[in-house]
């Protein structure tokens, strides 16, 4: 599988982890204190919290499973159950309306400054979280070249940029979406997260296997 590839695969998991439809309703609460002005302030801040997460997240993440004496076989394998976890009740519409859920940010005090809610709620945790680093790690592990790390990190910019135009849009439309619309979107990226996660499970234990193999064979 070529760079490109992994960096269009990464994209389409973040984004549908992220779920951007539900990510919305979910920062409406969030963003109504906040003055209409300093929308796209906040949107930026999210939008640069991310990205800094994100990149050094490829960056450093591999060299700290080194530290840790983790093979990066295993991470991707956890990666792909991570998802799976996370893709199977979406898949099968048992998410709960995270507009109902009693989020930090729905009970998060009237704020005219975007910089009050910028990172805590807003980029952890309602957008950043374990599944996510898990993925941003499990596809760095599949990359051994200075361009793959380059195409995953410009998939990572993107999916930061879709975070900001999320919140942004949060911020202007308010809740117009249906509940059906909403679980029918949810579905579709619930589908594809599972076969995403599949393909991260496949590759995982494959390579596990292969490592055990070898380091039998070196033993004999």
């Amino acid at each position: 599988m070529s760079n490109v590839d992994q960096a269009v695969l990464m994209l389409l998991a973040l984004v549908g982890l992220y779920s951007p439809v539900a990510a919305v309703s979910s920062y409406i609460p969030l963003v109504q204190p906040v003055d209409t002005r300093q929308h796209p302030r906040l949107a930026l801040g999210l939008f640069v919290n991310v990205a800094a997460i994100a990149v050094v997240t490829i960056l450093v993440g591999e060299p700290l499973l080194e530290l840790l004496g983790l093979t990066t076989a295993a991470l991707s394998a956890t990666g792909g159950i991570a998802l799976m976890i996370a893709a199977v009740p979406m898949m099968l519409g048992k998410n709960d309306d995270p507009g109902s859920k009693p989020t930090d940010a729905a009970i998060a005090p009237p704020s005219t400054s975007w910089r009050s809610v910028v990172f805590m709620p807003l980029t952890f945790p309602l957008t950043v979280g374990g599944a996510t680093i898990a993925v941003l790690i499990s596809f760095r592990a599949l990359v051994d070249s200075v361009a793959g790390v380059l195409a995953l990190t410009i998939a990572a910019l993107i999916h930061a940029a879709i975070t900001g135009a999320c919140v942004y849009v949060a911020g202007q439309a308010g809740r117009r979406l249906s509940d059906r619309a909403r679980m029918i979107l949810d579905r579709v990226a619930g589908i594809l997260l599972t076969a995403i996660a599949a393909t991260l499970l496949a590759s995982g234990f494959t390579r596990l296997a292969v490592d055990v193999l070898t380091a039998m064979h070196h033993i004999r």
